[in-house]
C-alpha cells in the first residue's frame, strides 16, 4: 500500500471515518458521520480533508434547494481501497454476476477475455515501462498484497509474483473456473499491452502451488 496512504489512515479517528465510508452504500455527509462516531461535525470535516488530500476520499456538493450553502457528501474514490469493509450489496452483486455467467454458460475462456479487456485497459492507464511493476501496481490496487521474486527474465527464471492476499477468494472457492480464468486475464492484460514480456505461468486457488503469476520479461526490469 501507499506509504501517503497509510499515513493518511494511521490516526485511529480518521481510520475509522475511512471505515465508516468504505462499509457504506450511500454517500455520507460529515455530519452523518459525526453522529456514527460520536465526534464534532467539525472533526470529521478535518479528517475528510486529510483523506482527500491523499486521494482516498472524494465530495460531490448537493443542493437541496434551499438558500445557504449546498451540503457535500463524501465517498470513497475511484481506486481507493476497501481494505475488507465492502458493503455487503458488493458482496452479493459478484457473487449473483458470477451465477449467473455460469447459469448462461460463460466458460473459462470467456472469463480470461473479460479479465484481459479489463487488463489492458489498467495497463493503459500505467505510467510504467515495465510491464512487471505496472502488473504489481495493479495487483496491489486490487487488495491482492502481491509479494515480488525476481528470476533471471526468462521463462524459467521469470518475475513471479504471489498473491499474499486475494481479495476474491470465495467467490473464487465457489466459481473457481470464472473467477481465477477473470483474474489471469487481467493479469495477461497488463503485460500485453505494458509490453516486454509474457505470462509464463498462473497457478490457481486449486493448483499445487497456488496463487501466483510468473512473468517472463524480454529485457532486464528496470
Amino acid at each position: 500500500m501507499d506509504l501517503n496512504v497509510l499515513k493518511a489512515l494511521a490516526d485511529d479517528t480518521r481510520y475509522a471515518v475511512y471505515r465508516e465510508l468504505a462499509s457504506s452504500t450511500a454517500a455520507l455527509s460529515a455530519q452523518d458521520l459525526a453522529d456514527r462516531l460520536g465526534v464534532h461535525a467539525n472533526t470529521v470535516r478535518l479528517h475528510l480533508e486529510r483523506l482527500r488530500d491523499a486521494g482516498l476520499v472524494d465530495a460531490e456538493a448537493v443542493h437541496r434547494g434551499t438558500v445557504g450553502r449546498p451540503q457535500h457528501l463524501y465517498f470513497l474514490a475511484a481506486g481507493a481501497p476497501g481494505l475488507g469493509f465492502d458493503p455487503p450489496a458488493h458482496a452479493l452483486l459478484a457473487g449473483l454476476l458470477a451465477a449467473l455467467g455460469e447459469r448462461v454458460g460463460a466458460d473459462a475462456d470467456d472469463a480470461a477475455d473479460t479479465g484481459h479487456a479489463w487488463g489492458v485497459e489498467a495497463g493503459r492507464r500505467t505510467r510504467s515501462r515495465s510491464c512487471v511493476k505496472a502488473l504489481e501496481s495493479e495487483l496491489h490496487r486490487l487488495g491482492f498484497e502481491p509479494g515480488v521474486e525476481q528470476g533471471d527474465g526468462t521463462s524459467e527464471g521469470g518475475t513471479r509474483i504471489e498473491f499474499l492476499h486475494c481479495p476474491f477468494r470465495e467467490l473464487a472457492e465457489a466459481y473457481p473456473e470464472l473467477v481465477c480464468n477473470l483474474h489471469r486475464g487481467l493479469c495477461e492484460g497488463v503485460v500485453d499491452q505494458v509490453g516486454g514480456g509474457t505470462v509464463e505461468e498462473f497457478a490457481t486457488l486449486y493448483d499445487p502451488e497456488p496463487c501466483h503469476v510468473t512473468v517472463a520479461v524480454g529485457y532486464p526490469d528496470e
